[in-house]
């Protein structure tokens, strides 16, 4: 079975392309107006996605292709069964017709089959679990037996309402996620890659180890507007697998840094990953929330893979570019200025309190208009008109204070109508339509896991089995925060080791934050400790998505570089357990900025810093100089030290630092010394 990222860079055929353009135009119009009902919506969301994946992975001959059409068509016309028949579901709720039992029954075989065909069995059989639980839990000997629910129940559950396939992750994917994913599409398009690329290798690019470090910045900056780490991986990855190999890497060891890299693009605000905005509606937050605890965290984790890539250049003795070889990065930003526009006016919206919903539609539309505007005003001679061109343009765009969005389609529509009689406007309407069928095809994968695993949010709530879950492990780690913490991050990497992050995450908060929020762990940091390390599932072996879509880029076995990945992030491992012992790490209790509150931030930033430094160190064997086997193994411990936040260990912990960094300088300036004589 292929895998979603191998048709990253196949072209669509031309039936499936222009149902791609139609599935965005429709997100965008129910975003923007939201003419229709939720239920209704995330139906018909449903429904393009099962015509998209069945034609797009549709087995090749006559045969293969009229089977993926006919099932496609079927799936996308019984989503128009919620649109025609809405009121009368709605008039018997829980009270299924033979009708609806049929295309219950339909949907979610479609569901499941249209998800194996994306991603393989694992999470259709994660899930087909649960749905037999529901079905025959009943016979169960012990805790975790049920009363027993006929199939109607379960059919009604998770095919109707919204608690199964049509349930808070499909909520969030044909609103929040889809918005943001066309978002990324058209900045990527519109030269935001090259951008990024120009300023990071500008930068860094001539520094120790400058190309690994290369692939974290520019990774880090599409993080802001992609979410995706595999589609980072596929872009970025590109230019950088490439040049960190001719700069004396082993390809193993390129792949895994842009793995690394691509993979903390999902905690990266503002445009997180999808998890973000199903964590906030689950939690019932603002998103400007969850970003506000992920800021620190996703600093430290770009810090460790920017950190970690630098001793090892120091250890193999790898130096940057050449500093005349690299684009001046300021001259890259005066170029292309305007693309950071939609990003700033993305991040001034939402920390304005504007929901998700408003500020995607809100950026994407701004997004259209700056690329349109420059084509339009492209090649013109006097600076003065260029000047009033765009004044007049925000004068335009103004008028949606009273008009709203509709403002922004009449200008984008003016604009389009002009570049039908520009000479390079051709070509700015080609890219746009294919940043609509490409932003159709990018949110494919995650609209599917979010329908499936809406089969297991659905069968816990059924059963209740995720209190009867807790109850067992809490029986376990009752006393013991860290041995909770500990089964809460085994069972992260060990199902992530088959399942992507949506599901993953959604399984596991689940089942783990009731218990570790009875432990004492506020929600939102036990979902972002789920989260941390749903993301690090994608870079540990035996299955690392991130790390196999890097393999044919760096020429060079998947599990080869998923090893060095984890090598890469493993300092990245203390952070989320730091941030449950310290929760001022995710700025929790920061409500104004007293001096207690600031220096508490400061504190526990500052030991974080340490710790990865140190744990580094003890991964690379390198810090000013080699470090041997024994001090690998106490710098470690003294970075284990310092996660509790415990005095005495702190105590320890920095005094052990300390001791080994003098002794660590003085040996290093013997050997200088010796080398000199």
């Amino acid at each position: 079975m292929s895998s979603a990222h191998e048709y990253v860079d196949k072209p669509m055929p031309r039936g499936v392309f222009w149902i791609a353009v139609i599935f965005s135009c429709f997100q965008i119009w129910t975003a923007a107006y939201s003419p229709l009902s939720s239920q209704v919506i995330r139906a018909i969301h449903v429904g393009f996605v099962l015509l998209m994946v069945f034609t797009l992975y549709a087995r090749s001959g006559r045969l293969g292709q009229t089977i993926g059409w006919t099932l496609g068509t079927v799936g996308f016309v019984i989503s128009l069964y919620h649109w025609v028949y809405e009121s009368d579901l709605t008039a018997r709720a829980g009270q299924m017709t033979d009708a609806d039992m049929v295309v219950g029954i339909i949907t979610i075989i479609l569901v499941f089959e249209a998800t194996r065909r994306m991603m393989g069995w694992a999470l259709p059989i994660i899930c087909g679990l649960f749905l037999a639980y529901g079905l025959f839990g009943q016979y169960i000997p012990g805790p975790f037996m049920h009363r027993g629910y006929g199939i109607d129940q379960i059919v009604s559950t998770m095919s109707f309402g919204v608690e199964g396939i049509y349930g808070t992750p499909t909520y969030v994917s044909s609103t929040y996620i889809y918005l943001f994913i066309l978002f990324g599409a058209f900045l990527e398009q519109a030269g935001m890659i090259q951008l990024f690329s120009d300023f990071s290798m500008g930068m860094v690019g001539h520094t120790r180890g400058g190309p690994a470090k290369v692939s974290v910045v520019s990774s880090g900056l599409m993080g802001t507007i992609n979410g995706s780490g595999v589609a980072n991986v596929v872009t970025t990855g590109q230019f950088t697998i490439p040049l960190m190999k001719r700069f004396g890497y082993s390809s193993a060891f390129a792949g895994g840094v842009e793995a690394t890299s691509s993979m903390g693009g999902q905690i990266m605000p503002p445009v997180m990953g999808a998890v973000a905005f199903i964590m906030a509606e689950t939690l019932n937050i603002p998103y400007v929330d969850v970003i506000k605890a992920a800021i620190i965290p996703a600093i430290l984790y770009f810090t460790t893979a920017f950190l970690t890539v630098h001793l090892e250049a120091g250890r193999r003795g790898l130096h940057g570019l050449a500093k005349e070889d690299c684009p001046n990065p300021w001259t890259a930003v005066r170029k292309s200025w305007y693309l950071l526009l939609p990003l700033i006016g993305l991040v001034a919206l939402l920390f304005s309190g504007y929901t998700p919903l408003f500020s995607g539609t809100i950026g994407l539309g701004l997004t259209v208009i700056l690329i349109f505007g420059a084509a339009v005003i492209q090649g013109a001679r006097p600076m003065m008109l260029r000047y009033l061109f765009w004044l007049l343009l925000g004068i335009a765009c103004a008028g949606f204070v009273r008009f709203g969005v509709t403002d922004f389609f009449a200008v984008i529509a003016v604009l389009a109508a002009i570049l039908l009689f520009r000479r390079h406007g051709h070509q700015t309407l080609k890219l746009a339509i294919n940043s609509l069928a490409e932003g159709a095809r990018n949110a494919l994968s995650v609209a599917a896991a979010c329908a499936l695993v809406g089969v297991i949010i659905g069968i816990i709530n059924l059963t209740g089995v995720a209190a009867e879950f807790g109850g067992q492990v809490i029986a376990i780690g009752e006393n013991n925060l860290f041995l909770a913490l500990f089964l809460t991050m085994i069972t992260c990497l060990v199902l992530g080791m088959g399942i992507p992050t949506i599901p993953n995450y959604i399984i596991t908060s689940s089942l783990a934050a009731p218990i570790l929020l009875k432990l004492g762990v506020p929600l939102i940091i036990s979902h972002m400790f789920v989260f941390y390390f749903g993301i690090m599932a994608d870079l540990t072996p035996p299955v690392a998505l991130a790390a196999f879509a890097a393999a044919p880029i760096a020429r060079e076995n998947g599990l080869k570089i998923s090893i060095q990945a984890l090598r890469v992030a493993v300092a990245g491992f203390v952070v989320p357990y730091m941030a449950v012992y310290s929760p001022a790490l995710m700025l929790q209790g920061f409500d104004s900025w007293s001096i207690s509150a600031v220096l508490a931030v400061v504190y526990i930033v500052f030991k974080a810093l340490v710790a990865i430094t140190l744990w580094g160190a003890g991964m690379t064997g390198f810090l000013i100089t080699r470090i041997n086997a024994f001090e690998r193994i106490y710098v470690v411990l003294a970075a284990a030290l310092l996660v509790a936040a415990i005095p005495m260990t702190d105590d320890i912990g920095f005094a052990a630092t300390a001791l080994f960094l003098v002794w660590h300088v003085l040996r290093s300036r013997r050997q200088a010394a010796a080398q000199a004589a």
